[in-house]
């Protein structure tokens, strides 16, 4: 499905990303996880076109669209749901959720189809589509950008921050929320600095540090995986793997070593 190869990238002359390679297979959840300053976020904007990698590949299904403006990235069928305060909160939420077709406006019947169909899937849609944006809580107002998001039934979503500035009960539908778009068949890779909450969603566990990527594997082996601990308590993987004799060494299955370009 989605496949990047040594994507080097970053903001105004210094590169963030140091050569990214990850693979997600079709109806996937894959979550990257990491410190601040990894490179989670900017992968995402690498894959959804908002930035230009400077060096590497990035495909989807094999087509190569490294580089391609973000609208042509939309049509292809990735959407990108942003990190918080992505709606529009005086405007109703259906007039939200049809800002995510734009691009489909002048086919009126395909779009009532798409928001028919987004209404049967989200409650808050079906149920608070006249209210302000505004007037919704953080979850619901999560729900409404990922319902948008699905507009244009793209094959895969990109969530950033999914569990950001949310209660217990807002995760709980974060979480469900997740599943039933994996369960309509799309394909998921979401950001997340909640780690236990991100990695108990996901299939997949993709770790980052310093722009590149560590640990990758099965979400739950990568959850218990020792240099977790390493990497989340004031450690790094690096460092980890320098002090063996504390820390078990990790299965080959899970951890590459990614070395420098």
């Amino acid at each position: 499905m989605l496949t990047l190869r040594g994507v080097v990238a970053g903001y105004g002359g210094g590169d963030v990303l140091q050569g990214v390679d990850l693979d997600l297979a079709a109806g996937a959840i894959g979550c990257i996880v990491g410190p601040n300053g990894a490179g989670k976020s900017t992968v995402l904007r690498a894959v959804s076109g908002l930035l230009r990698p400077r060096e590497g590949q990035i495909a989807l299904d094999g087509e190569p669209i490294t580089g391609r403006p973000p609208a042509e990235i939309l049509a292809l069928g990735i959407a990108q749901v942003p990190q918080s305060n992505g709606l529009f909160p005086n405007i109703t939420v259906r007039e939200n959720v049809l800002m995510g077709g734009y691009i489909l406006r002048r086919d009126r019947a395909l779009l009532r189809r798409r928001y028919a169909a987004v209404q049967e899937l989200f409650a808050v849609v079906r149920e608070r589509g006249a209210d302000k944006a505004g007037n919704l809580s953080g979850g619901q107002r999560r729900m409404v950008e990922i319902a948008r998001s699905l507009m244009l039934d793209p094959r895969l979503v990109l969530l950033d921050e999914p569990s950001l500035g949310l209660d217990p009960k807002a995760l709980k539908q974060v979480f469900e929320t997740v599943t039933l778009l994996r369960d309509a068949g799309k394909t998921v890779l979401l950001v997340e600095q909640n780690v236990r909450f991100g990695l108990r969603l996901a299939t997949h566990g993709i770790v980052m540090e310093s722009g590149r990527v560590l640990l990758t594997g099965a979400a739950d082996a990568v959850l218990n995986n020792p240099e977790m601990a390493a990497l989340y308590f004031g450690g790094s993987v690096e460092e980890s793997r320098r002090g063996a004799t504390t820390v078990p060494a990790p299965t080959p299955a899970l951890s590459a070593r990614l070395t420098g370009r």
